[in-house]
């Protein structure tokens, strides 16, 4: 199975849990089903129930890519609720501040050492400080040091009777504390799950059409639903991807006259008053879950084990951790330091470097176009979010490219020649050793069925293998999606539930590649600053000193453990080995 910070039972992320805290209160009722727990792992996974919208729309996949896309469906299946007549009443959902959690010691009640595995166990209560019986609660986990700029993200297992746990590696010497978040109850996850499945309408788009003096403004989307007035519709479907996109016709002009695309808006009233109520910011969206007992520990130097005693399998290995405020990898490329401009400029020399997807990956084309001291920005006048960008530095031959992919994309306004997919453009590369690739593709397919997203990432993966082939040695790097600040309307439109779904089928689908993943689930989640869809500056340089060393990759394996305190030394060490 792939990394992930979410799983339930059904994935291979089996744990086996400690004893509990000496020093916690055993009368909490967080220890009354301590020992069911186990039996939680021979439970069968949710199935996965298909209600798409507009499913006969794109191409037809292949038997193998139908096959890859149930696997990936399933894989992502959701805990369903209890059935029950009606809504659910408030009282009965999940309550974090009634909920708490208990770190378990560890193993034999000795300390924990730099190596070990941390285990939190977390149980759920309603609003009337009742236990949970049932698992689908969203809920994230990290494990971090202010002190010393610490932080790693941690894995969730949902046991599917109200407990979870929360598993952590131990990464770094000295004081380490545990914060649990429930993003969502999986009372209000259900709600999220209709949305996406039957709503896909709720952020709806606009075309503007013009031709002399006449101009004409109509409704557009993947998929657009019959109106009263059986007006007929613009068919703009990809030639080449079989990528659909309808508009409805204008009533005086043709469908070749249109001049953009935008969004249109956000549709209101689409959850009942009760289903409200499941989404209240600082009530059960984004809130902490308090520790019954420490909520931390201190960590000592890895110890030096008796050869014949064999350690403890690592359960949990996240891609990466912060140790004073920089990102280190665990595996793969290690991320070096690109502190001033003319290091970004050398890496970059002879460099073509193309950037597609949404505004998070504008965010590294910023970010480059501000470093590089002797770049000129061509000014394209495109719209201000939408782009294209383009930046040249003609003495060290450097070239910065970026465009947004195609719809649906929520900028206020793409001009319609301008409207690329992204498959599209990949065929257009010739690729290579100078030639560097980043994308980033998911925010703007958060209110569509995830079969959406599959079909464009399919798409995507074509072009890449290729591009690939006819172009070897070019980089490829996928940004995944990241956390965000939540509140209702946010919750409802761009939920980090839909963004976790989509990371969980984008990283099997480029496995095998040879594309860089920079996990931005993690980088975002690990971090100490708050969320936001556009991650602020501290985490972008830290993702793009992750690029830059893949751009530029050290020779030397010294540099990954260049100023690590020993234990964390030893640990890489043995991991590298």
């Amino acid at each position: 199975m792939f990394s992930s910070t979410y799983c339930s039972v059904n994935e291979n992320c089996s744990i086996v849990l400690a004893s509990v805290v000496p020093s916690a209160d055993k009368s909490e009722p967080i220890f009354q089903l301590q020992n069911s727990i186990p039996t939680a792992f021979v439970q069968e996974g949710p199935p996965y129930h298909n209600h798409n919208f507009c499913s006969h729309l794109g191409l037809e996949p292949s038997p193998k890519e139908a096959l890859e896309e149930r696997y990936l469906l399933k894989s992502i299946a959701w805990p369903q609720l209890p059935a029950r007549p009606g809504p659910p009443h408030l009282h009965r959902t999940s309550d974090p501040v009634h909920s708490l959690f208990v770190i378990l010691s560890a193993k034999g009640g000795r300390e924990w050492y730099v190596g070990d595995q941390l285990e939190v166990l977390v149980q759920m209560h309603n609003f009337r400080g009742r236990p949970k019986r049932y698992g689908g609660d969203f809920l994230l986990a990290r494990l971090h040091s202010p002190e010393l700029g610490a932080g790693v993200a941690g894995r969730v297992v949902d046991h599917l009777n109200g407990f979870y746990s929360a598993l952590f590696p131990l990464l770094w010497a000295g004081v380490a504390q545990v914060e649990v978040t429930m993003v969502h109850s999986s009372e209000a996850v259900a709600v999220l799950q209709r949305l996406r499945e039957q709503r896909p309408d709720r952020v709806f788009f606009k075309s503007l059409f013009r031709s002399g003096f006449l101009s004409e403004t109509t409704m557009c989307n993947m998929c657009l639903l019959p109106n009263p007035q059986q007006q007929p519709l613009c068919n703009y479907t990809d030639l080449h991807t079989g990528e659909p996109w309808y508009c409805f016709k204008p009533k005086m002009l043709s469908c070749d006259t249109r001049v953009n695309h935008a969004k249109g808006g956000y549709l209101k009233e689409i959850i009942t008053n009760k289903e409200a109520l499941l989404f209240q910011s600082d009530v059960n969206i984004k809130v902490v879950i308090h520790a019954s007992g420490p909520d931390r520990i201190n960590v000592l130097p890895k110890k030096i084990e008796n050869s014949s005693v064999k350690p403890e399998p690592v359960k949990y290995m996240p891609s990466g951790y912060y140790y004073q405020g920089s990102w280190r990898v665990l595996g793969g490329t290690p991320a070096r330091q690109f502190n001033d401009s003319s290091s970004i400029t050398q890496c970059l020399m002879d460099k073509v470097v193309h950037m597609y997807g949404d505004s998070t990956v504008r965010q590294w084309f910023e970010y480059l176009n501000a470093s590089v001291p002797e770049i000129k920005e061509f000014n394209l006048h495109g719209p201000m979010k939408a782009g294209p960008y383009m930046a040249v530095d003609s003495k060290h031959n450097i070239l910065l490219k970026y465009r947004c992919h195609g719809p649906p994309i929520r900028f206020s306004d793409v001009r319609a020649s301008d409207l690329r997919y992204v498959a599209n453009e990949l065929d257009r590369l010739s690729g290579g050793p100078n030639a560097v690739v980043l994308l980033s593709i998911w925010s703007h397919f958060s209110t569509f069925p995830v079969e959406v997203y599959i079909r464009r990432m399919r798409h995507i993966r074509r072009a890449l293998v290729r591009l690939l082939d006819r172009g070897p040695g070019t980089l490829v790097v996928i940004r995944t999606a990241n956390l965000q600040a939540l509140n209702q309307e946010a919750s409802l439109y761009n939920s980090d539930w839909f963004a976790l779904q989509l990371d969980r089928v984008l990283r099997p689908m480029f496995m095998g590649l040879g594309v860089v993943f920079v996990d931005a689930w993690e980088m975002t989640l690990a971090h100490h600053l708050p969320h936001h869809i556009h991650p602020p500056p501290a985490i972008i340089k830290n993702m793009m000193d992750l690029i830059l060393s893949h751009v530029c990759p050290a020779h030397n394996k010294e540099v990954l453990v260049e100023g690590w305190e020993s234990g964390e030394r030893r640990m890489l060490e043995s991991l590298l080995a």
